[in-house]
């Protein structure tokens, strides 16, 4: 079959039939897409070109031709082709051949750009289908915010209301209260003005009535303010710890109905107030010129201050006079107190915290049988400490008393004092930091530890190249004696020094410094007695573990024994020209105590 039969036969008719029936699927799907003005724009203008269709029945040239264009403003569509006079005739096979490829060639054409407008609209359809749901997204966080915002506006509004009205309900309560409150104060000055003017009107009648008396002095009297009291100055034993008595006078005629009598503490932080009222100011009314004001502090100052009021009305205050309530009882302290056969060393504390003018010692001599002897005061000591000369052999009951212009204090608590030999303790404060001192103030202790020097605290009083330690002074001039044990392999140093020994040297080492020195040598036992770093050359067959003490004041010596065998070892010779304290050192860790208070044996006195 040749070209022409392709084109003008059957076969020509169906492939006619298909394309059309193609492009008009193909239109309609598209037909909307193609509206769109900016797609439209982009489609260009086609020619118009002629598809043809011939029947079977008929040879002839009386085919049929329909015309139809792709213009960008218009949907697909086709026309009935109405050929011209100049086409009439029957074509030859091969411009009918030419003509039908030139077809196809731009039908191929315009299908290839529909497809790819199509890509384009699709490309464009995806753009916008992503930018709708980013706008929703946007959309749906949009309302959840405001939303949120929402619900907290609300919760703002709700707690923005209920402050309100609380504020309102406590503002309306404290209105109320204040109107109350003043309420009562007003009816509480229309009762005192009530009160006012029937004592006005008594007044005045009984203004009257002196009036017409011929007594013009007593209207006089009577009619006037009484003139300011004036408080008398604290006598002695006017007061006690809890109570003050309290005077003053009224240097005119005056008639006078009462007295009122202000008070308030006196404290170094509260600054002066003329005016009579205040949180702390208490006060008293009384018809004499006298009170006795109870429920007071010990030892505190009180300053008072008094009004006379008659019916006329109340006077100006007195000027302020301070009084003092009596002191505390002082406290003794024990652990400083020291004696010997012929007097005792007494150290107390005020137990007050505002001064006191002096102090009293009592003491009482106490018997075998417990009965009390007769009561000695020693008066107007200045300071918290008292030098009490004693009869030796003797035992005392110690109390002090604090005084002041109310008047004396309790008693202190008893401290018994015996004056069969020497007492004193050891001092704390002198005390090298390796050694421990017991409670009662009688032993040392120096530990097998060896402190660091960075775990040492000195100052000036504390001994710090010997282990040492000095007790209580001996102030009292006459013969003491005291013991000292220890073990005997315990290196030691005892005696006596001078206050003001050199805390950085060794007990002996020095000329303020008397002691007997216990060395360990690999041969014996070595033995010195040193003053100034010299020692005589002695030798001590029995190794001494109770060593007596005896110091004279009187003929200078200062005297060791061993106790157990009343053997004598040394005396120093010396005059002292101060008063000494004993004096005890460790040179390798050991024990060490004294006993205080012994009467000095009779071997003592041979010496």
């Amino acid at each position: 079959m040749d070209l022409y039969e392709v084109f003008t036969g059957s076969r020509l008719d169906v492939i006619t039939e298909e394309v059309l029936s193609g492009d008009e699927e193909r239109g309609e799907e598209h037909q909307e897409e193609l509206k769109e003005e900016e797609v439209n724009r982009d489609l260009p203008t086609k020619e118009a070109f002629v598809v043809v269709s011939e029947r079977t029945e008929t040879r002839e040239l009386s085919s049929t031709f329909q015309r139809f264009s792709t213009d960008t403003n218009d949907s697909l569509r086709f026309e009935a082709y109405v050929p011209s006079s100049d086409e009439e005739g029957t074509p030859s096979p091969d411009s009918s051949v030419d003509g039908h490829d030139d077809v196809f060639e731009e039908h191929k054409e315009s299908e290839d750009k529909v497809n790819n407008i199509r890509t384009k609209l699709e490309e464009k359809v995806v753009e916008m289908e992503n930018f709708a749901g980013h706008l929703e997204e946007i959309f749906l966080t949009v309302e959840e915010n405001f939303g949120r915002q929402e619900q907290h506006l609300e919760q703002h509004c709700n707690d923005v209301l209920q402050t309100l009205s609380h504020r309102y309900d406590e503002r309306k309560r404290c209105a109320g209260e204040e109107k109350k409150r003043k309420l009562e104060a007003l009816y509480t000055q229309l009762l005192g003005c009530g009160r006012t003017l029937d004592a006005s009107k008594d007044l005045i009648e009984t203004a009257q009535e002196l009036y017409r008396t011929e007594d013009k002095r007593l209207f006089l009297q009577v009619c006037c303010t009484p003139s300011a009291p004036v408080i008398n100055p604290q006598v002695s034993n006017s007061a006690t710890r809890t109570s003050l008595r309290v005077c003053w006078s009224l240097f005119s005629d005056d008639s006078v109905e009462y007295y009122e009598l202000y008070y308030r503490p006196v404290l170094e932080d509260t600054p002066a107030v003329d005016s009579t009222k205040g949180p702390d100011v208490s006060n008293v009314k009384v018809k004499e010129t006298h009170c006795s004001v109870g429920e007071l502090l010990p030892n505190v100052q009180y300053e008072f201050w008094v009004t006379a009021t008659n019916t006329t009305g109340i006077s100006p205050a007195s000027e302020k006079a301070v009084y003092v309530t009596v002191p505390s009882p002082p406290v003794i302290r024990q652990r400083e107190c020291s004696s010997c056969p012929e007097a005792a060393l007494i150290r107390w504390e005020s137990g007050n915290t505002n001064p006191v003018d002096s102090y009293t010692v009592e003491l009482i001599e106490t018997g075998t049988d417990g009965q009390s002897g007769v009561t000695e005061s020693i008066v107007a000591v200045p300071t918290c400490e008292s030098l009490i000369q004693l009869e030796s052999g003797r035992q005392y009951l110690i109390y002090v008393r604090a005084v002041n212009i109310g008047g004396p204090s309790d008693r202190s608590q008893a401290f018994t004092v015996s004056t069969t030999g020497t007492i004193f303790h050891l001092l704390q404060d002198t005390a090298h930091p390796c050694l421990s001192i017991s409670e009662d103030g009688f032993s040392m202790f120096y530990g097998d530890e060896e402190l660091p020097l960075s775990a040492m605290t000195f100052d000036d009083n504390t001994f710090a190249r010997c282990v040492a330690v000095l007790g209580d002074l001996i102030p009292v001039r006459g013969r003491h004696y005291w013991e000292v044990e220890l073990d005997e392999d315990t290196e030691y140093r005892i005696g006596v020094a001078y206050e003001d020994t050199q805390r950085n040297s060794y007990l002996g080492g020095t000329n303020t410094s008397w002691c007997m020195r216990h060395v360990l040598t690999p041969s014996r036992h070595k033995y010195e007695f040193l003053h100034s770093g010299w020692s005589p050359d002695i030798r001590i067959t029995v190794n001494p573990v109770r060593i007596g003490l005896s110091l004279n004041y009187e003929r200078g010596i200062l005297s060791f024994f061993n106790v157990e065998l009343e053997q004598h070892l040394y005396t120093f010779y010396c005059s002292f020209q101060r008063y000494v304290h004993p004096c005890f050192a460790l040179d390798n860790p050991g024990a060490l105590t004294v006993r205080t208070g012994l009467e000095a044996p009779g071997y003592v006195h041979l010496v």
